[in-house]
C-alpha cells in the first residue's frame, strides 16, 4: 500500500475538524463489516464468495463449550468489573506476555467493543485514529459527538498513526486549545493486516508522553500474528502509565456470539480515573457480563494446552489461506502487503487505475465493490468503510471467510496442513483469480 497518494488535507488541523457537536439526538447506521453478514445474493451470480465479514469462521474449541455448559447454572447478576475468576486470569494471560498487571486493573465487559466505547465516553475528545481503520472507532466517536482526528498511517505500519504527523496534529491542538485526548491504535491491524514496527510503537509512545494523551491500545488480534517469533511491542511495555489495553475472544478463539471483552488499565491515576468511569458506564449500560461466558473465559486465558494448540492451529490456518489469498491479488495486479497477522488482506488496485477505467468505467472502490458483487457474487468492502477519503481503489478482504460452509469444512480447514487447497477452499480461489483477471479485459 502506497500511502504517499493519500489526500494531504486528512492531515491538516481545523478548528471544526477537532470537535464535533453533539446532536440533539443521534441517527446511526449498521455498521458497513456487520451488515455484510446478512447480506443475501439476491442481486449476485448464483454463486457468492463473501469476503467482507470479519469473523474467524472456525469451530469453537470443545474445551470451552464443556466449561461453557458446566457454567450454565450460574444465572445470577455478577460484579461489573468481572469475575475475580476472570480477573486474576486475564492478569495472569498478560504477565505471561511480559505485562505484569494487578488483577484490580482488569475490567471485563460483553465484548471489547463496548468496552471501546465505554472508553472514549470517558475520555471525551478530541481523539485521534488511524487511517484507515476498523470502522467503529470513528463511528463510535461520532456517537459521542467528537469528529475523529484521522491520521495517515507510515507505509506498511498499518494500526498506528503516522507518528510524525500525529506529533504535529497533537501540536496544532494544543495551541488552539483543544488538546488530543487519546489515541487508539491497533496491533496486529484491521483493515491492513500488518503489525507495527517497533520503531513506530516506540515513536508512537514518545508523542504521548510529550503531549500528555492516553493510547487505547486495541489488541484482540494479538494471539495472531501469523510468526509467533515475531517481536510484538505493545505501547503498555513503553508507556504503562497512560496506555490501556483491549482485548478479548472473538477473534483469537472464534467465540464472536459469546460477546466477552477484557480491558487492562495503568497502574496509575489516570488508569484509577479511567476504570472508575468505565465501571459506571458499564452499570448503566450492560450491568455486567455473562457469568457462565466468563467462568468459559476465565478457563481460556489460563491457556491450558487445548487452547494453545487450538490457537496454533488457527495462526497457521489464518497466514496459510491468507498468503495463498496474497498470490491471487498479486496475480492481478494489485499491491498487496503481506498481512502479519489476523485474516486480513488490503490490495490496492490504483496501479491498475486506467485500464479499469477503459475496460469496466470503474474508478473508485466502491465501484468495484459493486463490480465483484454484481458480476462474480464476491463480496468485499471498499477502503472508504475505513476512513480512508476520496474512496481510493483499495479493498478491505477477509480471507477466513473461504474456510468453508459447514462445521465439518471448517473443522478440515482448522486441522489442515494444507488449508488452500482443500477442496472448497481453491476452488474458491480459483474463482477469485478469474474474477480478478477478467477486471481489465
Amino acid at each position: 500500500m502506497d500511502t504517499k497518494t493519500m489526500p494531504a488535507e486528512t492531515t491538516s488541523v481545523e478548528p471544526t475538524s477537532i470537535q464535533g457537536q453533539p446532536a440533539d439526538g443521534l441517527t446511526a447506521d449498521v455498521s458497513a463489516t456487520l451488515r455484510t453478514s446478512a447480506v443475501r445474493a439476491d442481486t449476485s451470480p448464483a454463486r457468492r464468495i463473501p469476503l467482507a465479514f470479519g469473523d474467524a469462521n472456525i469451530p469453537a474449541p470443545p474445551v470451552l463449550i464443556e466449561a461453557l455448559a458446566t457454567h450454565a447454572h450460574l444465572n445470577a447478576y455478577g460484579p461489573v468489573e468481572g469475575s475475580s475468576t476472570l480477573r486474576a486470569a486475564a492478569a495472569g494471560y498478560w504477565a505471561r506476555r511480559g505485562l505484569a498487571t494487578d488483577p484490580e486493573n482488569v475490567l471485563a465487559g460483553p465484548g471489547s467493543k463496548a468496552l471501546l466505547y465505554a472508553l472514549v465516553l470517558s475520555l471525551g475528545g478530541p481523539i485521534a485514529i488511524p487511517q484507515p481503520s476498523w470502522i467503529s472507532y470513528a463511528a463510535q466517536l461520532r456517537m459521542i459527538g467528537t469528529k475523529p482526528v484521522s491520521i495517515p498511517i507510515s507505509d506498511h505500519d498499518g494500526g498506528i498513526p503516522d507518528p510524525g504527523t500525529l506529533a504535529a496534529i497533537a501540536t496544532a491542538a494544543r495551541q488552539m486549545g483543544t488538546p488530543l485526548k487519546a489515541v487508539i491504535v491497533t496491533l496486529p491491524d484491521n483493515p491492513t493486516g500488518t503489525l507495527a514496527r517497533p520503531e513506530t510503537v516506540e515513536a508512537l509512545c514518545a508523542v504521548a508522553r510529550e503531549h500528555e494523551f492516553t493510547i487505547v491500545s486495541d489488541e484482540i488480534y494479538r494471539d495472531l500474528v501469523h510468526d509467533p517469533a515475531q517481536t510484538f511491542l505493545s505501547p503498555s511495555q513503553l508507556a504503562p502509565e497512560r496506555t490501556v489495553v483491549t482485548t478479548g475472544l472473538s477473534k483469537n478463539l472464534a467465540l464472536g456470539g459469546w460477546r466477552i471483552g477484557i480491558a487492562r488499565f495503568p497502574s496509575s491515576e489516570l488508569g484509577d480515573e479511567l476504570k472508575s468511569n468505565v465501571l459506571g458506564i458499564g452499570s448503566e449500560i450492560w450491568s455486567c457480563g455473562s457469568t457462565p461466558v466468563q467462568e468459559a473465559a476465565a478457563h481460556a486465558l489460563s491457556e491450558p494446552p487445548e487452547i494453545t494448540e487450538y490457537l496454533n492451529s488457527a495462526r497457521e490456518l489464518h497466514a496459510k489461506v491468507a498468503q495463498a489469498a496474497v498470490a491471487v491479488f498479486r496475480s492481478a495486479g494489485a499491491l498487496t502487503p503481506l498481512p502479519a497477522g489476523a485474516f486480513y488482506l488490503y490490495p490496492d488496485f490504483e496501479p491498475l487505475q486506467a485500464d479499469l477505467w477503459s475496460a469496466r468505467q470503474i474508478g473508485t472502490g466502491t465501484q468495484l465493490v459493486a463490480h465483484l458483487r454484481q458480476a462474480h457474487g464476491i463480496e468485499v468492502l471498499p477502503a472508504r468503510d475505513f476512513g480512508e477519503h476520496h474512496d481510493p481503489l483499495r479493498l478491505r478482504v477477509a480471507t477466513s471467510q473461504l474456510y468453508g460452509t459447514t462445521s465439518d469444512q471448517r473443522a478440515e480447514a482448522l486441522n489442515s496442513s494444507d488449508p488452500a487447497n482443500l477442496p472448497w477452499i481453491s476452488d474458491q480461489l480459483h474463482c477469485l483469480e478469474e474474477a480478478l483477471r477478467s477486471l481489465c479485459e
